[in-house]
């Protein structure tokens, strides 16, 4: 004969009422600083992981980007070179006069670049060369002239035939160009070759 053993289920446990609103935030019946639902404790972030802040600041011409640790971290970086640099307008033979005569003086070289708005070949190659003013920045000044907006003596006297019409001014006279009619980022590099041979002298 078998006998039937005695099926042992245990203690019954009895639990609190919980009449608090739960905060998901905070379990009030779990200690801070344990996740609610695990067995992981919450590190505090910042002694672990330090927050990295970065902050772009735009003013004038020049652009800057700052990123830098906080708290005991001591990796910082630091870069306030313009990443580009709108081209100056030259709207006048006054004006033309004057941005040739004052790079004349300071024995530098002149980046004019003759365009319309209309341009479409104007339009793509205007944010390249913007990026390559800032490249040299302050070393060279960039301006660009609308044919529309000065006179037409002007346009003869700076022999222009096409346009876009980038041209190298040194010591009151034009001394090189490049007519940007293929890709822009094509007629950005030889804009710099261009800059580049005259201020090496190759």
């Amino acid at each position: 004969m078998v006998k039937a053993l005695p099926l042992h289920l245990g203690t019954a446990k009895s639990f609190a009422k919980f009449h608090a609103p739960f905060d998901l935030s905070t379990p009030p019946h779990l200690p801070a600083g344990r996740l609610a639902g695990s067995g992981f404790n919450r590190l505090p972030l910042p002694t672990r992981f330090p927050p990295l802040s970065q902050k772009v600041s735009a003013t004038g011409e020049k652009t800057s980007l700052l990123g830098a640790w906080t708290q005991e971290s001591p990796l910082q970086f630091r870069d306030e070179s313009p990443v580009s640099i709108e081209l100056k307008s030259i709207s006048s033979e006054h004006e033309f006069d004057q941005a040739i005569l004052d790079a004349a003086e300071r024995d530098e070289l002149v980046i004019l670049v003759w365009m319309a708005d209309w341009c479409r070949n104007y339009i793509y190659l205007k944010p390249q060369l913007e990026r390559l003013a800032a490249d040299y920045y302050p070393r060279l000044q960039f301006y660009c002239i609308d044919v529309n907006t000065v006179p037409h003596k002007l346009v003869v006297r700076a022999g222009l035939a096409k346009m876009p019409a980038i041209q190298l001014w040194k010591d009151g006279k034009k001394q090189d160009e490049v007519i940007g009619l293929y890709k822009a980022y094509l007629v950005a590099n030889d804009v710099q070759k261009m800059i580049e041979c005259e201020l090496t002298g190759e």
